[in-house]
């Protein structure tokens, strides 16, 4: 292959289970292509994406502020994003974003 320079774009798998793919068109798998910018792409400014962009319906049942809400479970490449800086973690091209619901019922 061998490119010379930087991509323009940041390819990640995101993925919703537990429950949470119900918010997502039923969709447990996403392949997300992002555009690099000067600002780095963190989970907020993904989470911001994926509210814009993916998410179907019941916003409040994924997230609360800038955030997740309390019961759904975050990792990224199969490590617990309270493990990586939550928020602030850098998204890396490649990276495996898993958002978990631990709530069950209603």
């Amino acid at each position: 292959m061998g490119s010379s320079g930087e991509s323009q774009t940041l390819k990640l798998l995101v993925e919703f289970s537990g429950g949470a793919e119900l918010l997502f068109d039923k969709k447990k798998t996403h392949d997300v292509v992002l555009p690099i910018s000067a600002e780095k792409w963190t989970i907020r400014k993904l989470l911001q994406w994926i509210k814009d962009n993916l998410l179907k319906e019941r916003l409040e049942l994924f997230m609360q502020k800038d955030t997740v809400r309390p019961g759904i479970l975050v990792l990224v490449n199969d490590t617990d994003w309270e493990l990586l800086g939550q928020l602030d973690y850098e998204l890396q091209d490649g990276d495996n974003v898993l958002f978990i619901s631990t709530l069950h019922g209603g």
